[in-house]
């Protein structure tokens, strides 16, 4: 009985994640088959297929596994319900960027394998949904609040503003060098007041070709 639970243990899915999580970083690369790594953690291939199909679905699986976190932590914060979108979406970044801080070794790899990031949208594809989604729910809800209808945000506009923000304090992060990040704080509260602050006094077109030109340049 008990090998078959410290079997069961190994096959779970978060035993999964961290296994690979410690593989890439002690390895410095992906392992080169779903079968070898199954074989090093000492469980069945099709253990690992019951959570992944891939190791590409896992590394989208650590990012979701990110954002899960970070809703969790910031909902119960107190009087997060009364706080306004603005608010909500300053802790949703500070709290997000400390997980991932928590992680960053893992993140700083996975993100570099293809020295590009347009090339890690795969694994940020899932990632991406959530986020913009998130914010899309933080503008319903202000909108709903407006009886003045040219005074309301276009939701799918705002969202997808929000995830070129994402990208731009992601690659900012991954370039500070401050103690305990704190510049990425600050480009945080700054970037997150300026969005909002420009959502409400600028055409809803230039808002997002300001969000493309920083991305743009950020990336460069």
């Amino acid at each position: 009985m008990a090998t078959q639970t410290k079997t069961k243990k190994k096959s779970s899915k978060p035993n999964i994640v961290e296994a690979y999580m410690n593989y890439v970083l002690e390895h410095e690369h992906e392992p080169k088959s779903v079968y070898k790594f199954a074989k090093d953690l000492k469980i069945k291939e099709a253990d690992f297929y019951k959570h992944f199909g891939s190791f590409k679905g896992l590394k989208q699986h650590i990012w979701d596994s990110f954002y899960q976190n970070t809703i969790e932590v910031i909902s119960k914060a107190d009087g997060y319900e009364e706080y306004s979108s603005r608010e909500k979406m300053l802790i949703f970044f500070y709290t997000f960027f400390e997980v991932l801080t928590a992680n960053r070794s893992y993140v700083l790899f996975t993100l570099d394998e293809n020295n590009d990031m347009t090339k890690n949208m795969a694994q940020l594809k899932s990632l991406r949904k959530h986020i913009k989604s998130f914010a899309k729910e933080l503008i319903e809800i202000d909108n709903d609040d407006k009886q003045i209808s040219l005074l309301k945000r276009n939701e799918s506009v705002f969202s997808e503003g929000a995830w070129i923000q994402f990208m731009f304090l992601l690659k900012f992060w991954i370039d500070d060098n401050s103690a305990e990040f704190e510049k990425t704080d600050v480009a945080i509260e700054k970037s997150v007041n300026t969005i909002f602050d420009v959502f409400d006094n600028t055409p809803l077109e230039q808002v997002i070709d300001f969000g493309k030109f920083l991305f743009k340049e950020r990336m460069q």
